[in-house]
């Protein structure tokens, strides 16, 4: 039998494989990047056992959480690790790194395999994340992206992206567009831990010595807030003012919201909440150009009587250095357009 390894969240990269034996719920809230799911219980299990520990005796709940920690263990055994090799190297974590990665590294190393656990577990890792979170985001020289909603900042970081250029892309992490249409459709948003993880990933792969691009972003995007330290950190940044046309504008809202062309009531519903601000006048008006599918006229009223005064209102108030930012207008939104920005901005990019 191997000796277990004890591990703390500095070795991570030591191993071949991370498996998080947690249950799917909590697997699904927030794990560490690229885990496999390997539940010791499941999620009915797990408040099974923790049901029966309280209201009947911790030694019954052992005792039925041994025999299905047991069983649950052989299966994953017989499926997902029947094929890993003799020189296999996983870590091992649960919650707090005690009896459910213990009973799966104990059973490891009795199959041969140079098996670590994860000190602490998740808890300390997520202590981790949190502790980075804010002290990362102060080490790096970010480029903010300010533009109006339409303007093609999420398009031109991801061209910034594909020539090399370190992006943090705010939008992509949290799986929401950021404005009030910006629900993705049939893509739920992470939870806000797992929306952390992926920034304290995101960070800790990039060049302290190169610039950072990121688009300036409220502090809720959609149903999650950006971190205070992070965000702080890009308000202070030397920023990028990027311009459109309102055609072009208009065309590229009209591609990237398609989903409401074919679903009007899910747009006319998603304008309620502007009741307030614009009166029930305006809001009807917007309701019935959709209904009757005039859509290029629709979005270019909502770009200028909603969305272009709250960004001026928005990003004057939080981004002091945009007075003095470079200024990169973009003729046309396509890729040859948004290369020709990318060169602008990276002169020896690609």
């Amino acid at each position: 039998m191997r000796k277990i390894q004890l591990a703390n969240v500095s070795q991570l990269s030591d191993y071949d494989d991370i498996i998080d034996v947690r249950s799917p719920a909590e697997f699904a809230e927030d794990h560490i990047p690229g885990a496999i799911s390997a539940p010791v219980l499941d999620n009915e299990e797990r408040a099974r056992i923790g049901t029966l520990y309280k209201q009947v005796s911790p030694f019954e709940a052992q005792r039925l959480g041994a025999a299905l920690i047991a069983r649950n263990i052989a299966g994953h055994l017989e499926t997902l690790f029947h094929e890993r090799p003799r020189e296999w190297k996983p870590l091992i974590y649960c919650w707090r790194g005690g009896q459910r990665s213990g009973a799966m590294a104990h059973i490891f190393a009795q199959v041969g395999w140079r098996v670590g656990q994860l000190q602490g577990g998740y808890k300390t890792y997520r202590r981790h994340v949190i502790d980075e979170l804010e002290t990362l985001p102060a080490r790096f020289q970010f480029r903010v992206m300010c533009g109006a909603t339409g303007s093609g900042k999420s398009r031109l970081l991801h061209a910034l992206r594909m020539q090399g250029a370190q992006v943090l892309d705010l939008e992509q992490l949290a799986q929401h567009r950021g404005s009030l249409l910006g629900n993705l459709p049939d893509q739920a948003q992470p939870a806000q831990k797992m929306f952390e993880t992926r920034l304290w990933d995101a960070l800790r792969r990039f060049d302290m010595q190169q610039p950072v691009f990121v688009e300036a972003e409220s502090r809720k995007i959609g149903i999650l807030s950006t971190p205070t330290t992070l965000l702080e950190a890009i308000r202070k940044a030397e920023c990028i003012a990027i311009d459109a046309s309102m055609q072009a504008r208009v065309r590229l809202l009209m591609e990237d919201y398609a989903h409401f062309l074919h679903d009007t009531g899910s747009l006319k519903r998603a304008l309620v909440p502007l009741l307030e601000l614009h009166g029930h006048k305006i809001i009807e008006q917007w309701q019935e150009m959709a209904q009757q599918g005039e859509w290029a006229a629709l979005v270019a009223d909502l770009l200028s009587r909603h969305y272009d005064p709250a960004y001026q209102r928005s990003t004057g108030n939080n981004f002091p250095r945009l007075k003095e930012a470079q200024h990169v207008h973009l003729s046309t939104l396509d890729e040859t357009g948004l290369l020709r920005a990318v060169q602008t901005l990276c002169p020896h990019a690609g």
